[in-house]
């Protein structure tokens, strides 16, 4: 990976003392986690956009992405380094219009954008690095129930979300069947493959033996010494899922990098693009959270104690809709319709897209006249 040029900052993660941009935060009490550990203090960070209407029946969540945050919607500036990542799907008269929904979007628990994770404080001051407990797909939608409830929301009209945010939404569909009329499940599927699995693993290593992660406690290093290298490589394997094979042939097959010579020691184009996603990442993100948060997509199954997936989504009672990529290859879309047919009433629908996984972020026509029709119905 090639060096990046300036100092980068230990953690992208955001802080207290940045700007809240149009962040919201709710504390939400202490949670005991399903996996045995327990946070005294819980907050979720959130944005919200249009009004919530007279008799409270108009509300939608949306769950973002991995290393996706609640800033759904919107331009960058103070607060928000990126721009909102669904500007074209999510806003006035588009597919969910917030001229008609109150739309919610939380940044998830373990996530490093304003909610509770690794580079928040714990309750003796420091950062909770090492320290911060497992994490679970049901432990995060426990959150978001929370965040309902403090809202003031008594039901949700829609639950959408796509790939580890798609997780949830399930898990949302499967825990509290009665909470939404229609869910969304976007590039996902009902528990983690064998192959998605082997995927974290991969990422989760290599985060874990650059030097400077120190097992999760790398916070008090000095600018320029925090895990960047662990965190781009392991974003760079990510990003290789993301997209297609025939888009990555087609868009740089064996050409060289800008000025590079791969004869001479110089990267090829295709090289030059994964460091250039990696190291903006590293900018933007907490390896901690993405440790957290990768830890939380291995062990997602909606059917666990539950007596399998087939009872599992036998439990849900809302309209679902299971939105997939014909190139996706790490949500498959043979997931997308597994989902379909075992909800009660599930409908699929896999739209055509040369970018992969990624496709429900660049597909944003298709995407938006799926998922507004599905709305509308």
């Amino acid at each position: 990976m090639e060096h990046p040029p300036e100092i980068l900052p230990v953690t992208g993660a955001w802080q207290p003392t940045d700007p809240a941009g149009h962040r919201q935060f709710a504390a939400l009490g202490s949670m005991d986690l399903e996996a045995g550990g327990r946070l005294p203090v819980v907050r979720l960070a959130f944005e919200t956009w249009g009004e919530l209407n007279a008799d409270k029946s108009n509300a939608i969540l949306i769950d973002h992405a991995l290393t996706g945050d609640s800033h759904v919607v919107g331009k960058a500036g103070p607060g928000h380094i990126t721009a909102g990542w669904w500007n074209e799907v999510v806003g006035p008269g588009l597919a969910i219009d917030t001229d008609k929904w109150f739309v919610v979007c939380p940044n998830v628990l373990g996530g490093c954008q304003g909610s509770t994770g690794p580079a928040s404080l714990a309750p003796n001051g420091r950062a909770w690095g090492s320290r911060f407990p497992l994490l679970t797909i049901r432990d995060q939608v426990e959150a978001e129930k929370r965040l309902m409830t403090q809202l003031g929301i008594p039901h949700w009209f829609a639950v959408v979300g796509a790939s580890l945010g798609g997780q949830r939404t399930l898990e949302w569909a499967v825990t509290y069947p009665e909470d939404m009329d229609k869910v969304i499940a976007v590039a996902t599927g009902a528990s983690t493959t064998a192959e998605q699995a082997a995927w974290c693993h991969a990422q989760l290593h290599i985060l874990e033996l650059d030097s400077n992660f120190k097992g999760g406690d790398y916070y008090d290093n000095p600018p320029g010494q925090g895990p960047y290298r662990g965190l781009a490589l392991a974003r760079e394997i990510a990003h290789t899922t993301y997209r297609s094979p025939k888009e990555l042939q087609e868009r740089f097959g064996r050409d060289p990098g800008y000025r590079e010579d791969p004869l001479s020691g110089g990267r090829l184009a295709v090289q030059s693009y994964l460091d250039y996603h990696g190291i903006k990442l590293a900018k933007r993100f907490d390896a901690g959270s993405y440790k957290a948060l990768t830890r939380a997509m291995l062990t997602h199954d909606v059917g666990r104690g539950r007596g399998g997936i087939v009872v599992a989504m036998s439990r849900i009672q809302a309209e679902l809709l299971a939105l997939g990529v014909d190139s996706d290859r790490l949500f498959y879309p043979n997931q997308t319709h597994q989902l379909a047919e075992l909800a009660p009433k599930g409908h699929a629908v896999v739209i055509h897209s040369e970018s992969g996984h990624d496709g429900f972020l660049i597909e944003n026509d298709e995407v938006g006249q799926v998922i507004g029709a599905f709305l509308n119905s």
